[in-house]
């Protein structure tokens, strides 16, 4: 200014004053710039803060909300580390957060805020980019450090939550063993606490008589006459191994004894019906059979085999809609027992219980074609040599000798079964025959039936028989047969079938009522001897109902069965009496 010409003296100063007022207002501007970006980033931090403490509230109270429910489960010293550790985790992470954040904002304080307040620049120069890019340099490596802080603790966190989820999840896993071991073990026990009290809560002929029951239950599906049920009676003794003793006997009133009986020639005469039913179901000679010698009625089909798996697959289904209820009414805890014997993997019991369904099976188709061929009665009556059959071979199988008395009635068993046969013009071998196999197979039927006696209710024991009898009709039916053997039917009968099927399976049903409420007013024992009269009764029924007349051979030879058989039976009965004292 001293150089200058004297007349631009007076413009000088004020141009310098301008000049600097404009500096002045220039530093003020970026002064009150730098406050408001700072004041925005302080308060963006803030609300970040905000932010980051809701979040570790939030965390915290999830942890605590599992830590609630793994609480049951989790000893009092994991909590209290829990407790520890969430404590040190919030104050190591509001400490770094605290610290960093005041770091930050003093760098920023220092890049900006003093240089402003000096009034000058140091060095003479106007640094307007610097304070910034050195003001987002560190806000970025603030945001890095921390984001890689929280990542460092969430994944602490995470990875501590998944230990205790591990084990959590080990300890749910050993307290579901321990409880499934404690289901087997207390179904186990239950189950030998049922037996124990079956077997201590009647008498040692009565625990016998319930275990008899299930194989006379299924013999009365049979049909072939109460007196099927005197083998069942003699059989169980002459099966080795441990049998069901007694020491005491249970005592039945008259009166009930008397009303036991009297339903239990009730049954035999439902089944003596039954199988005058299926005489008239059946083709024979002479046709039209006369119903009470006035009602001409021919036979439906021929008895061959396929037509006698027709009639029993008929039967069974009538059989099968019914007897789900008639046993629920018998014995509540059916199904529980089938379910029981399904889940026991018992396969050496599950083969005795099938093997038992197939045997009484080919028994049915056997005494089907037998009726079809011969005379009811002489059917019925070849049929019963089964006791002797069961009786040798239980002594081949099991080595049980059979007394002097049980010798005898075979003997007479034996010589009754030939006299019954028929004689005169016809071709009786085929009906004969299988008269024979029926009795072998039902022995087989016997044998094995009185071999899982005790380890399965007679009840659920007979509805396992039908569903297998059931399988088996429906599979053998499935099974391409011979033209002879084939299903041969008209058309135009198959109502009057359906009607025949219907039938044989409601008596079916009714004997079976009937032979059960019989044993428990009676006794197995009792029962057993009035179902002895089975073929006097089939004989009495064919004769007044199709007119079947037998010879005065057949008529002896018929009587002398059913004396060996009430033989057997009354053996038996004072066998079990003789133990019992």
């Amino acid at each position: 200014m001293d150089t200058q010409p004297s007349n631009q003296g007076a413009e000088t100063p004020q141009s310098a004053d301008q000049v600097l007022k404009l500096v002045i207002q220039d530093l003020d501007s970026f002064r009150k710039n730098m406050t408001n970006q700072l004041r925005q980033d302080v308060n963006r931090l803030r609300v970040e803060k905000e932010q980051l403490n809701n979040d570790v509230n939030k965390l915290r109270r999830q942890y605590e909300q599992l830590q609630s429910q793994q609480l049951e489960s989790l000893s009092q010293r994991q909590i209290a580390q829990q407790q520890l550790w969430l404590k040190q985790l919030a104050q190591v992470l509001a400490n770094n957060l605290q610290q960093q954040l005041g770091h930050k904002i003093q760098e920023l304080r220092q890049d900006g805020a003093p240089e402003i307040q000096q009034g000058g620049i140091p060095g003479g120069e106007l640094p307007m980019t610097n304070p910034l890019n050195s003001y987002h340099e560190s806000t970025n490596e603030f945001g890095d450090s921390l984001s890689a802080t929280l990542n460092g603790i969430f994944e602490a966190l995470k990875q501590e939550l998944d230990s205790y989820q591990s084990d959590l999840s080990v300890q749910l896993n050993h307290m579901r063993d321990m409880e499934q071991q404690g289901e087997v073990l207390i179904e186990t026990l239950v189950s030998r606490l049922r037996e124990q009290l079956e077997n201590n809560s009647t008498v040692s002929s009565e625990s016998f008589e319930n275990s008899e029951s299930g194989a006379r239950y299924s013999a009365n599906f049979n049909s072939l006459g109460r007196s099927t049920v005197a083998s069942l009676v003699e059989s169980p003794e002459a099966l080795p191994g441990p049998q069901p003793e007694s020491t005491t006997k249970s005592k039945k009133s008259p009166s009930q004894v008397q009303v036991g009986l009297i339903l239990a020639l009730l049954s035999a005469v439902v089944l003596s019906f039954f199988n005058v039913c299926v005489k008239i179901i059946l083709y024979t000679p002479p046709q039209p059979h006369l119903i009470f010698g006035s009602f001409p009625v021919e036979g439906l089909i021929n008895p061959n085999v396929g037509n006698s798996l027709l009639i029993l697959l008929l039967r069974l289904i009538v059989v099968m809609l019914l007897m789900p209820m008639v046993a629920t009414f018998l014995y509540p805890a059916v199904w529980n027992d089938i379910e029981r014997f399904i889940k026991s993997r018992d396969f050496s019991l599950w083969w005795k219980v099938i093997g038992s369904a197939f045997f009484l099976f080919l028994s049915q188709v056997l005494i089907y074609i037998s009726i079809g061929n011969i005379s009811t009665g002489i059917a019925i009556t070849i049929f019963f040599i089964y006791p002797v059959i069961t009786v040798l071979a239980s002594w081949v199988l099991f080595g049980d000798r059979p007394s002097l008395v049980r010798i005898f009635a075979m003997i007479i068993i034996a010589l009754g079964g030939i006299l019954v046969f028929p004689g005169g013009e016809g071709d009786y071998q085929q009906g004969i025959l299988a008269a024979v196999g029926a009795g072998v197979t039902f022995s087989g039927y016997v044998l094995l039936t009185q071999m899982s006696a005790g380890k399965l209710h007679p009840i659920p024991f007979s509805l396992v028989n039908f569903a297998g009898i059931f399988v088996f009709s429906a599979l053998g039916l499935m099974i391409p047969l011979p033209v002879g053997w084939s299903v041969n039917i008209d058309p135009s009968l198959w109502s009057g079938l359906v009607l025949g099927g219907i039938i044989l399976g409601v008596l079916t049903l009714c004997s079976y009522l009937l032979n059960n409420f019989a044993i428990r007013f009676a006794g197995a024992a009792r029962a057993s001897i009035v179902g002895t009269s089975g073929p006097v009764l089939t004989a009495l029924f064919a004769l007044f109902v199709i007119g079947e007349v037998l010879g005065v051979k057949q008529v002896f030879g018929m009587i002398l069965v059913i004396i060996g058989v009430a033989a057997m039976s009354f053996e038996r009965m004072f066998g079990a009496r003789r133990k019992s004292n």
